[in-house]
């Protein structure tokens, strides 16, 4: 016994030490987290649109290749069973069954068939299958089988007295195992005894299938077992009997190619081809998630569901790609590959590994490759490794350095003995001497690191580096010194350039696109045909690889792989792109690297391990985006979500305006990436970048008209329909048309009142305005009176003035005279002939004396300041004509020396007579006279 537990137990390690090394299909890892429900998934289906359904400890799960819903179970049990027929998705928990369908907005809603149908339960009774057929659709618990007949709505019950264990459906019949009594077929509704052969008593079975028109029976612990003549049961000899006669296995599935796949309960899942054999086998070390496989589906792509006690896995198992992921970390990174030999090398990282290849073994590291390794090239009948600390020679699992220069980065044969090779610190010649490499020469006058070089012809060479650009170097006809270094300004250098050569043309990448050396004009011009490999949006790396097996030219970008042949039927190149995004691929800009393996294959190195592409499985099938739900979000908070019919124009209230939009593509390879671009008619009428999000919320949206429209994308095939939605936002309340006639009313009433206001206000306006122009005018009329009366008084005072003046004048006139005649009087009086004098002397004396100039000065004095002497007259009655004469002189400001001619008298007499002049106004003796005079 012990003997047996150490065999089975060195088996299980040799399996587990292989699949270590194993290439699988690209596997998708679905954990609680990512689907919201329980661990344990006990049964898958797929609908007619392509979406899983899952039966989960929790409720029911509903994955569209973008997002999954949690259906809660109906009764808060554990959904054990589910299958889609038609649109209905059936489903069974504990003590109930029934059926899930989708309402007007595109979410399930349940109905109860066991309520319906009144069904009484056993004690603890689980619905543990479902299968669907014709117009029937049986329920599986481990006591019962109900037949649902869906045209009449009625049940009928098949019951067990021991349990049953199993159900299945094989081509058009029916099959359940009774435990310890045997395997029956269900007809018309009742039960029939295919075989109760002790094998079929004594162990479990996992499943039931048609093999070659036989009955292929699959026990849980023993392997398979035929039918033959309906009675005799044999054991079905295959390869991997003695490995699965060790397993337990839990469920199994035959897939759309006749294959087996066997899920375990603790090594997960096992995949066999149609004769038996062990193709592969996936567990938790390479892949799975879990080891317990509760549920195995095949969708309508070839996709392997795997329900596990922990999560779901999809296994793109006839997917183009293959991977290899270094989960250990023992490989690195893969720079280089080449196959050699029957022998795969793989150039990492960390140094130099081998394998045969078809063998499912490990990879083996080369000794004393420690390192970086850059390239692997195949000359003549020699394998070089160019790595960080030299060149080496590789034969099978060895390696010999015949160059230590460091940093090998390509090698290039010159002619049969002699190599040129690219290192860190420029050129260098390896030469061929009794069938042994070695190093010859440094070439010397150029000490660029060299990764890409070619030949232009022997003596000239095109090296690009990555920073410093394209050089043309001229060496001597020894190969032993650089002549002549020439810089190209053709093109522009930037990151991730490369230079090859492909069909004898010499090519330089970059995010530019591709260019060709034109040898007559020494410089690259653009190539319009090979440049459709690049565009700036998708650009990851200018690198190119020439597969010379296929003459095939590859590039890599953003979205994916692109490979350039030549046309079978023509000289038209073929283009062909493979969606293989960058972030999927795991590369290293400027590092990708992909080496041909045999028939369609090819092996792409990355920073995880590598993966295989197969050619001929690539496809570039159609497929079409759904528009899953609208909904509306009526805050910012998401407080309140509606849902709304897709197949349902609305008009939206308006603040109603946050809409949502989800949308998906059923697609579920895992390295085949969906990507999304919308536009919404009314708002954003262009096309929006593509993104991978597969839902967009409109926020804050204005009132109108909208047309919401959405496409897909897969690499570079675009989805055969765009969905579109129409949809209105009314307008706010406030803008309504009730509310539009209410504003042009209140527009117009608020006009009229404005209208007859301001008439009233300008009517009012006139009126004051007519009063103060008027009193405006009264007032200018009166400041022009008083300006008249003003001018009149200025009038009258310059006349009073000029007055004045002319008194003045003629006082001093007769002041003048008088003192003349005066003078000459004095003068005759000298004359002693007086007799002849003395008439002229009376004459002289009457005109001193003349009253004639008294009345003239008076009347002038009068004029000048009138009522004067009248007014002196009536305050002094006494003073006679003498005294009002002596007055006015007085008045006048005269002195009495000016007085005394007017007088003609002596100033002396004229004081005389100013002295009796104030005893006549009785004067008081401090009273000066003139200034009594002048202030009257």
């Amino acid at each position: 016994m012990k003997l047996f537990n150490l065999s089975v137990l060195f088996l299980l390690l040799i399996v587990a030490i292989k699949t270590q090394a194993q290439e699988h299909p690209p596997i998708q890892v679905y954990s609680p987290v990512d689907y919201g429900a329980d661990n344990q998934n006990w049964s898958i289906s797929q609908s007619d649109t392509k979406n899983i359904y899952v039966a989960n400890n929790k409720g029911l799960l509903e994955f569209n290749g973008a997002s999954w819903d949690v259906y809660p179970s109906p009764n808060n049990t554990i959904i054990r069973s589910v299958s889609v027929d038609g649109k209905k998705v059936y489903t069974g928990c504990y003590k109930e069954f029934g059926y899930w369908e989708r309402n007007e907005f595109g979410k399930l809603e349940y109905v109860s068939l066991s309520d319906t149908l009144k069904i009484s339960f056993l004690e603890d009774e689980d619905i543990w299958n479902i299968i669907a057929i014709d117009d029937w659709v049986l329920f599986q618990s481990l006591n019962r089988i109900y037949i649902y007949n869906k045209k009449d709505a009625t049940v009928s019950m098949l019951n067990s007295e021991t349990t049953i264990y199993k159900m299945i459906k094989v081509n058009n019949s029916v099959y359940f195992q009774k435990v310890n009594d045997g395997v029956y077929e269900i007809v018309n509704g009742n039960s029939k005894l295919i075989s109760n052969h002790s094998v079929l008593k004594q162990n479990l079975l996992v499943n039931i299938f048609n093999q070659n028109g036989d009955i292929l029976f699959q026990t849980e612990d023993n392997g398979f077992f035929k039918l033959e003549d309906n009675s005799n049961l044999v054991k079905w000899d295959i390869p991997s009997d003695s490995t699965l006669s060790n397993i337990r296995i839990y469920r199994s599935l035959k897939l759309k190619d006749n294959s087996f796949l066997l899920g375990s309960i603790s090594n997960g899942i096992f995949h066999l081809n149609e004769a038996g054999e062990i193709i592969q086998h996936l567990n938790q070390n390479n892949g799975l998630s879990n080891n317990t496989i509760l549920s195995i589906f095949e969708d309508a792509d070839s996709n392997i569901w795997l329900g596990l006690e922990n999560g779901i896995n999809c296994v793109n198992i006839d997917s183009p790609f293959t991977v290899y992921n270094d989960t250990n970390g023992k490989l690195g990174s893969v720079n280089t590959s080449i196959l050699y030999d029957g022998f795969l090398y793989l150039g990492t990282n960390q140094g130099l590994f081998y394998k045969e290849l078809g063998v499912d073994d490990v990879y083996r590291f080369i000794d004393g490759t420690q390192g970086a390794v850059w390239c692997l090239t195949k000359i003549g009948e020699t394998l070089f490794c160019g790595h960080d600390s030299g060149t080496f020679v590789v034969e099978k699992n060895t390696a010999d350095r015949v160059a230590d220069i460091i940093g090998t980065w390509i090698i290039k044969p010159i002619n049969e003995n002699l190599l040129l090779q690219g290192n860190y610190s420029g050129l260098y010649v390896l030469e061929k001497q009794n069938d042994r490499w070695q190093l010859r020469n440094k070439i010397e006058g150029f000490n660029v690191s060299s990764r890409y070089l070619e030949f232009l012809n022997p003596n000239q060479i095109l090296m690009n580096h990555e920073y410093k650009g394209v050089f043309k170097i001229t060496l001597d006809s020894d190969l032993t010194k650089a002549t002549e270094v020439v810089k190209d300004q053709s093109v522009e250098q930037d990151l991730n350039t490369s230079l090859t050569k492909y069909n004898d043309k010499l090519l330089f990448a970059n995010k530019h696109g591709v260019f060709t050396y034109n040898d007559k004009l020494q410089e690259f011009e653009k190539d319009t045909v090979l440049s459709v490999f690049f565009t700036k949006d998708e650009y990851s790396s200018g690198k190119l690889i020439v597969d010379q097996e296929n003459q095939r030219l590859w590039s890599f970008s953003k979205l994916g792989l692109t490979y350039i042949a030549p046309g079978k039927l023509s000289n038209v190149p073929m283009v062909d792109k493979i969606a293989l995004p960058s972030f999927v691929r795991n590369d290293i800009p400027g590092y990708e690297n992909l080496t041909y393996l045999f028939e369609s294959k090819y092996l792409y190195g990355n920073s995880h391990g590598y993966i295989i592409l197969d050619l001929d499985k690539l496809e570039h099938e159609p497929f079409k985006i759904h528009l899953n739900s609208i909904s509306n979000t009526t805050s910012k908070n998401n407080d309140t979500i509606q849902l709304y019919n897709k197949n349902t124009a609305v008009n939206f209230k308006n603040k109603e305006n946050n809409i949502e939009f989800n949308y998906n593509i059923p697609e579920y390879k895992k390295y085949l990436v969906p990507e999304f671009q919308y536009k919404l008619d009314g708002i954003y009428d262009q096309w929006s970048p593509w993104f991978k999000t597969s839902s967009v919320l409109f926020e804050n949206l204005p009132f109108g008209d909208y047309k919401f429209q959405v496409r897909a994308r897969i690499g570079n095939t675009v989805s055969e329909n765009t969905e579109t939605y129409s949809f209105s936002i009314s307008r706010p309340w406030y803008l309504t048309n009730v509310m539009i006639v209410f504003y042009i009313i209140l527009t117009f009433l608020f006009s009229l009142l404005m209208h007859n206001l301001y008439k009233r206000h300008y009517k009012k306006q006139r009126e004051e305005l007519l009063v103060n122009n008027q009193r405006k005018l009264v007032l200018i009329e009166l400041e022009n009176k008083q300006q008249l009366m003003r001018f009149n008084h200025d009038k009258l005072l310059q006349d009073i003035e000029n007055k004045n003046r002319e008194l003045g004048l003629s006082t001093m006139a007769l002041i003048k005279k008088n003192e003349l005649l005066n003078s000459l009087k004095n003068e005759l009086l000298k004359v002693e002939d007086t007799k002849h004098i003395k008439p002229i002397i009376k004459i002289i004396d009457s005109n001193i004396n003349n009253t004639d100039d008294w009345q003239v000065f008076e009347e002038a004095f009068n004029n000048a300041d009138k009522d004067f002497l009248k007014k002196i007259k009536s305050i002094h009655p006494e003073l006679t004509s003498n005294d009002l004469r002596l007055c006015a002189y007085l008045r006048l400001n005269l002195a009495s020396k000016e007085i005394a001619p007017l007088l003609n008298i002596s100033p002396r007499s004229v004081e005389v007579k100013r002295y009796r002049l104030r005893k006549k106004m009785n004067l008081p003796h401090e009273s000066n006279l003139t200034d009594y005079i002048l202030e009257m």
